[in-house]
């Protein structure tokens, strides 16, 4: 009976004490309760709930919270069509802002109509699972394997593969997410203003002859496009040419007429690079075979 009395006495504390607790949570949650701002909801609405991350915030719920914080503005949601943008702007009362449009641009141009394979790569078809196993087989160490990990893991439909295996970026679907820069094991994209027109479609820091030995579009670090730039604009960085982008209000399509392999391009528009005058023609079609 004295165990069955203990047993009641603990049973009515445990009781009381729950009881007690709840009461001071309710009083804490009245006393601390933050109302939220019902237009966070309304922002919220208007986005493409995409939930990509382009814009810098932890997806479209901490955008809205920027936004109608003003912190940030509307348009900083490159993912929202410009009516989207006007409607968030009106809501809120605020200007939608003005931010240059950024697009996922690919450092190489290398597919497999002009890039030399040393060695045929057998295992899971990814690009990721490739570069472990000695670098992925192509004969160039920093050019893309076309394997496709960018267009798998891009959710906006703005990246295929083309007929030579090499990633093609689709401007106007591009929301700048970074996905593909993320997933590249070459480190191949970078996020670009489209502003910046003037691109080196390469990283192969090899020497010139054996650049082009392992790739017919490859930088050789030839210096003629340096040469014919606005002063340091170009520079050649351990065997590559690299463009100064903090010097980009002097960038024109010059520098690229010269170049013998193409490797440095003139975005006439977002989707359109254009190589120069003196750039190899390539007319193959067919992928190169394996080096011997």
């Amino acid at each position: 009976m004295e165990s069955v009395s203990n047993l009641a006495v603990a049973g009515g504390f445990m009781a009381a004490l729950g009881t007690v607790l709840a009461a001071i949570l309710a009083f804490a949650n009245r006393k601390l309760f933050v109302r939220e701002d019902p237009r966070i909801e309304q922002v919220e609405e208007l986005l493409p709930k995409s939930n990509c991350g382009a814009c810098g915030q932890p997806g479209c719920r901490g955008f809205a919270e920027k936004v109608v914080a003003g912190e940030v503005v509307p348009a900083q949601c490159t993912v929202s069509s410009p009516q989207q943008r006007k409607d968030i702007a009106n809501l809120l009362g605020v200007d939608p802002g003005n931010i240059e449009k950024k697009v996922a641009r690919l450092a190489c141009a290398g597919g497999r109509h002009v890039a030399y394979q040393r060695a045929r790569y057998a295992g899971l078809k990814t690009c990721r699972a490739a570069a472990v196993v000695g670098g992925g087989g192509k004969e160039c160490a920093w050019g893309c394997l076309g394997l496709g990990d960018c267009e798998a893991v891009c959710d906006f439909d703005a990246l295929h593969l083309d007929e030579h295996g090499l990633p093609v970026v689709d401007a106007d679907k591009c929301a700048a997410c970074n996905d593909c820069v993320e997933v590249c094991p070459k480190g191949l994209f970078s996020l670009e203003p489209v502003s910046r027109q003037l691109w080196v479609a390469c990283k192969n820091h090899a020497d010139g002859d054996t650049a082009e030995r392992a790739c017919e579009v490859a930088c050789t670090a030839c210096g003629k496009c340096v040469a014919d730039a606005a002063p340091g604009l170009i520079r050649l960085d351990d065997n590559l040419a690299t463009v100064r982008y903090e010097l980009n209000q002097w960038a024109t399509r010059t520098p690229i007429e010269r170049c013998p392999t193409g490797a440095i391009v003139w975005f006439e528009t977002p989707n359109k690079p254009v190589k120069g005058a003196a750039a190899k023609k390539i007319l193959r079609q067919d992928a190169l075979p394996l080096l011997q």
